[in-house]
């Protein structure tokens, strides 16, 4: 069959040569391609798209022919659940469980610890089998990295929990099984007098790097220590700090004895544990007595278990077990829920797993002999004292046995309703079978037979077993008529009016769409579009020829000129638009769920870019008073037009501008006479202001006048602009000063924030300007400060009052409003300056003065007037002191303090680090953070570097501060420590 896209031209073909008039049943039922011949199994690779006549490829086959009655469910057989006779049974992984699962399968072969547990009273568990005390389990639940503090955590509370049972078999367990005594023995050179502390312990940790045998390892744990220099130990004989040696002594081992591998260090570099992929030898038999202070016992163990940790990170990887069964003597590898049993060359003890990770650093293996085995991943090592003794036997008690029978049954009960269900299912299939044989026969539609159109994705479903068909849904194929849309067909199918009335009758569903669902409209604008697409181009050349005329009279009619000049464009985007069938002529066909406001607010948007002489339409509806934009052109060049843009608004010749327009137009040119005449006169009457000039200032406080008025720097901005382009820009009428005040109508800025950071939002008016404003604008609110000379002429004791007064609370609310817009900061430069020798100068300890990397620079700051040398003075008249409004109201004088710049300065030994508010301590001095910024116009992206990269130094040797307070929670953002953009924090590195 031919391709979809040829199908399509094919089935459109008979419109070159029959115009929209004169379409036909035979024209009608060729868009929909009916009499297309249908395909034959085996012809199609898939199923054809383009042809509703193709029945194969639709999901056929798998009724076809005989069907294995496993193909009618998805039901597994239950009796795979089955597990064997005396095997172990594996764990389920919950989701890093991993390490849990390899201690408790270590465990359960511990027969001392198993039996002990099965003699707990069976009132410990619930009637579901669940230990009433869930303590452990939430241990479980929670995990405990490390391993070693697991199994420290775990090993505690199993002593404690057993602690309080009776039987003395029972609550001794822990201790008579896991727990052994060590000594911490120090003995004093001068006296020789020996200090003894005995502890417990539960599992020995051996260093292992630097070394490669299990025996080396043990004898570093035991290795004597000496006590010399600033670490000398004081000794109670003589009274006084002497040379000593301290090492540990082992008094009594346990039955198992468990040796954890520390192979998770800290690694100073990078402030993260790393993982030793050392290897370590390790025999099947371990002599303890030549490490034991008492030489009167058998301390000979053999290996029962090796735990393993596959990975090369100390943050990732799984963990497995390999163990040892005490009544068999076998071998088995414990992974989760797979148990696999090591027999011959398997009994490696771990050696597969190292082998399974390659590495180019990779040590070579070292030989082993026999009954010795080595491994880089193994964590921990358990031995088993050496007995002659029998295996121990251990009974399942009758609670246990009892929960087991009753779960047993409860599968049995399982597995009957799964075999049930399977059977239920292979009937069902196989009347599904029959039908679906006998339907597919007779569902293509014979030539000249009712047939109805169905979609294929139902008939797909329907083929499909394992998704029930629902109701047939046809309501996606209709066109804005209500039937079917011809574009729909490559996703329909053309079946038997036999095979439709069955789908009708058993799935419900419609509408039908049969032989009267052909919309003849849909068709018949098809072809107009069709044709029109196929004859723009000479229609263009003639449009193009027929402007050229010249038109007389009235017979012409008014064209924008910019429609004319994109005409062609405009039409091929609005028939394309119109044979595709947008979603705005028809939601529903496309699955359209936008709102019926939204999908014509949409409609008017497009219609307002696209729509034909829509540019000299003015916004009443009438044609433009702008003859600029337009031109007339010839009666039949309209004519031609009309047919591409039948709603394209018309303007004969003679039509008349819109009145409303014509109005509006002279009222405008009024209106920008009268602002111009505004403009000049306001600012005739404040050139001062205007040009920015003669302004007075609060740091300078002019001796001419007592008083200075205050408005917004807003308002002072609006009208300049106003001033400069008067037709452009609206009037201004009022004093906006109600911005500049609180909602009590209190002063929200102090004396000092007015010369400093508020001076931008302000500006100042001299009394006569004042007068002047009032009669311009209407003024809101009032604002001025009054300055009130001391007695005896004084400057420096000068009063200085404000109108309306400062508002304490809400000024206060203000800073602390601007104090948590500093703390919320996305991304910021700060700088870290690094201490040295314990010395730091004042310039290290206030940042505010921290501005300068030159003592030259510093010296001409200083030897300025003493008028400039006030941050908060204007660089103008005068050097008189400020003065500050107070919360009473008056300005009292204050001493001037340095000029600084604000601007911060890097000094030597300091650092600038790009951070954000929520970014934690622990982030700021280890982790190395992504961030992108724009720079001269160019998205560019740099790594900024922590403090550990800055400076090289590790998180634990740094210690950090700002302002005097010390930083000490890594846990807390930058934000809740003060930390705000600009700070600057000093790191003493110890």
């Amino acid at each position: 069959m031919a391709p979809r896209l040829q199908l399509e031209k094919a089935a459109w073909r008979w419109t070159e040569t029959v115009p929209p008039e004169a379409v036909a049943q035979e024209h009608i039922e060729a868009a929909y391609r009916v009499g297309l011949e249908p395909c034959q199994r085996g012809a199609c690779r898939r199923n054809c798209r383009g042809n509703p006549n193709c029945l194969v490829g639709i999901g056929e086959h798998v009724w076809l022919g005989e069907i294995d009655e496993n193909s009618f469910h998805n039901i597994d057989d239950p009796n795979c659940e089955r597990r064997k006779k005396n095997a172990f049974v594996g764990l389920t992984n919950l989701g890093a469980t991993c390490y849990v699962n390899t201690f408790l399968q270590m465990w359960f072969l511990n027969l001392e610890l198993r039996q002990a547990l099965y003699l707990c009273p069976s009132t410990s568990m619930d009637g579901e089998g669940i230990p009433k005390d869930k303590g452990g389990w939430q241990l479980l639940s929670a995990g405990a990295q490390p391993i070693s503090e697991f199994s420290k955590l775990f090993m505690s509370l199993l002593e404690d929990t057993l602690s309080k049972q009776k039987n003395p078999d029972v609550r001794n367990i822990v201790q008579k099984q896991f727990c052994g005594e060590y000594a911490y023995v120090t003995v004093c050179n001068q006296c020789g007098r020996e200090s003894k502390l005995v502890s417990k312990f539960y599992e020995l940790e051996l260093n292992i790097q630097g070394h490669k045998q299990l025996t080396d390892c043990i004898t570093e744990f035991l290795k004597e220590e000496k006590l010399e220099g600033d670490n000398r130990y004081f000794c109670e004989t003589c009274q006084s700090k002497q040379n000593a040696t301290r090492k540990i002594r082992l008094l009594s081992l346990p039955c198992t004895l468990n040796l954890q591998l520390m192979r998770f260090v800290f690694d100073r570099q990078t402030g993260h544990k790393k993982k030793l992929n050392t290897y370590i030898g390790f025999s099947e038999l371990l002599d303890m007595e030549p490490f034991m202070e008492q030489k009167n016992g058998v301390y000979v163990y053999e290996l029962s278990a090796v735990l393993i940790h596959r990975g090369v990170s100390a943050y990732s990887g799984h963990y497995i077990a390999h163990v040892k069964d005490p009544q068999t003597g076998e071998w088995y590898k414990f992974n989760d829920e797979d148990i696999e049993k090591m027999e011959g060359k398997k009994l490696q003890l771990g050696i597969e797993e190292d082998l399974a990770e390659p590495s180019k650093s990779q040590t070579r293996k070292p030989k082993c002999g026999k009954g010795t085995h080595c491994s880089r991943n193994a964590y921990m090592l358990v031995y088993r004292l050496q007995t002659r003794e029998k295996s121990l036997t251990v009974e399942v008690p009758a609670f246990l046995q009892e929960l087991v029978e009753r779960d047993n049954s409860k599968f049995e009960e399982w597995c009957n309703e799964m075999a049930e269900m399977r059977k239920q299912s292979v009937a069902r299939g196989k009347i599904k079978h029959e039908e679906v044989k006998e339907l597919y026969k007779r569902l293509p539609a014979e030539a000249g037979s009712p047939y109805d159109f169905i979609s294929l994705e139902w008939l797909q479903k329907w083929l499909d077993e394992s998704t029930p068909p629902k109701p047939i849904d046809n309501t996606a194929c209709l066109c804005s008529h209500g039937k079917l849309h011809p574009d729909k067909i490559s996703i329909m199918k053309r079946i038997s009016e036999y095979v439709a009335d069955f789908f009708y009758r058993r799935y419900g569903g419609g509408p039908r769409l049969n032989v009267k669902a052909l919309c003849k409209d849909c068709v018949v604008e098809r072809c107009r579009i069709l044709r029109l697409k196929n004859r723009l181009n000479e229609d263009y050349k003639t449009v193009t020829n027929l402007l050229k005329v010249t038109v007389k009279g009235n017979d012409g009619f008014w064209v924008g000129k910019a429609s004319l000049r994109s005409w062609r464009q405009l039409a091929l985007e609005q028939l394309n638009e119109q044979d595709e069938d947008t979603e705005h002529s028809n939601g529903k066909m496309n699955g359209n769920t936008q709102s019926k406001d939204e999908s014509n607010e949409e409609k008017r948007e497009e219609e307002e870019e696209l729509n034909f002489n829509e540019d000299i339409v003015c916004p009443h509806g009438g044609l433009c008073i702008s003859e600029n934009e337009r031109r007339v052109v010839s009666k039949e060049a309209w004519e031609k037009l009309k047919q591409y843009f039948p709603k394209a608004p018309e303007f004969p010749n003679n039509r008349e501008c819109c009145s409303q327009c014509k109005i509006l137009e002279r009222e405008g040119e009024e209106n920008e006479a009268l602002h111009k005449m505004m403009a000049s006169e306001q600012k005739t009457s404040l050139q001062n202001l205007f040009h920015d000039k003669c302004r007075p200032c609060l740091g300078s406080w002019p001796q001419e006048t007592e008083e200075l008025y205050i408005v917004s720097q807003f308002f002072v901005e609006e009208w300049r602009k106003f001033v400069r382009r008067p037709t452009r820009c609206s009037p201004v009428s009022s004093v906006g000063n109600s911005a500049l005040l609180c909602p009590h109508g209190g002063l929200m800025f102090t004396y000092a924030s007015m010369t400093k950071e508020d001076s931008k939002l302000i500006a100042l008016i001299w009394p006569s300007e004042w007068e002047r404003i009032q009669k311009l604008f209407v003024v809101d609110h009032v604002i001025k400060i009054t300055r009130t000379p001391a007695p005896g002429a004084d400057p420096e004791g000068a009063l200085y009052t404000s109108e309306p007064q400062l508002c304490p609370e809400c000024r206060e609310g203000l800073l602390c409003q601007q104090q948590r817009d500093l703390r919320e900061y996305t991304q910021a430069t700060i700088y870290i300056h690094k201490v040295v020798d314990n010395k730091k100068v004042m310039k290290d300890a206030a940042p505010e003065l921290n501005v300068s990397s030159s003592e030259a620079e510093e010296e001409r700051e200083e030897n300025k007037p003493e008028g400039e040398q006030d941050p908060d003075f204007n660089q103008s008249n005068g050097g008189v002191k400020r003065q500050k409004i107070t919360h009473q109201s008056y300005i009292p004088y204050q001493k001037q303090g340095i000029r600084r710049s604000t601007r911060h300065r890097k000094v030597r030994g300091e650092k600038a680090l790009l951070v954000s508010a929520n970014q934690t301590l622990k982030e700021l001095k280890i982790q190395v953070r992504w961030f992108s910024s724009m720079e001269h116009r160019r998205k560019t992206q740099r790594w900024e570097h922590t403090i550990m990269h800055a400076f090289s130094v590790a998180p634990f040797d740094q210690n950090l501060s700002i302002d005097g307070k010390m930083l000490n929670d890594d846990t807390a953002t930058l934000g809740s420590l003060g930390v705000i953009p600009e700070s600057v924090i000093l790191l003493k590195v110890t």
